[in-house]
């Protein structure tokens, strides 16, 4: 579907979200959420801590389903389907949408075994195929030449920046056509960040990124949308550019002003 209104007009939209309510047992964290998500273009969801964010970004993996008591009301459709039916295949979800976390964590298996994981788990076993996707994998993730000599090596021995785009290569190995980025650089050095800004930059033509982001410089960097969260509300959303020049809402102006948060 091809928006025709809004700021997303003229925008293929990946994911759809409608009146979405979200529990921690009695605890509502998300309230009334509409969203479309532009399909192969980077979106930044930015907002102080406990704003909401993070919960939002895992509603369209279903990774806050292994949470106890967690409840999920209204509508997230990705590419039309409803990732909330009763039929839907979670597994299927997770390999099409994949997830980097804020803190890296690569599995204590090579640097190979860690890329090759998520092919192995879905079926493939020839070790050529494997190779290929491995050094696919990394190419992408910008990690290859650093690495390409010593494959079976520890992926715990690393450096942070390293690792990090490691799981980014491990993501992209199942052959996605989303990433959800909770934060991916906040634990990084200068060095290292710009690195994985650098990664995002070349991965938006392929792939739809959604990226959570407590540095809102990078948010401007790196997004072409942002949605701005304030007490589990989605309080404005809109091309990045015209968010932080010319808010429509005051609280997403104090917000990045620096009034609060």
């Amino acid at each position: 579907m091809v928006k025709t209104d809004g700021p997303l007009t003229g925008h293929a939209i990946k994911v759809e979200v409608k009146e979405l309510d979200f529990f921690y047992g009695d605890v509502q964290a998300l309230f009334g959420v509409n969203m479309d998500i532009p399909a192969r273009q980077v979106t930044a969801l930015i907002g102080p801590s406990g704003c909401g964010k993070s919960t939002f970004l895992r509603t369209m993996n279903r990774m806050n389903d292994i949470i106890h008591g967690a409840r999920v009301e209204g509508k997230v459709h990705i590419d039309g389907q409803d990732i909330y039916h009763n039929g839907s295949d979670v597994v299927q979800l997770r390999k099409k949408v994949g997830m980097v976390f804020q803190k890296s964590n690569p599995f204590p298996k090579s640097i190979h075994d860690n890329v090759a994981y998520g092919p192995r788990i879905h079926g493939i076993r020839d070790r050529a195929r494997l190779a290929e996707i491995v050094e696919r994998s990394l190419v992408r993730a910008g990690l290859w030449e650093e690495v390409k000599d010593r494959l079976d090596q520890s992926a715990i021995d690393l450096s942070g920046g390293q690792q990090q785009r490691l799981c980014i290569a491990r993501a992209l190995a199942v052959d996605p056509d989303m990433l959800l980025m909770d934060e991916p650089a906040s634990a990084l050095d200068p060095r290292s960040t710009a690195r994985i800004e650098d990664l995002i930059a070349e991965l938006r033509d392929d792939y739809t990124i959604v990226i959570v982001t407590h540095n809102m410089q990078q948010a401007a960097r790196v997004s072409d949308f942002t949605g701005f969260f304030y007490e589990g509300h989605l309080v404005e959303f809109g091309a990045t550019d015209q968010l932080f020049t010319k808010p429509l809402k005051k609280e997403t102006e104090d917000y990045i002003t620096g009034r609060f948060g």
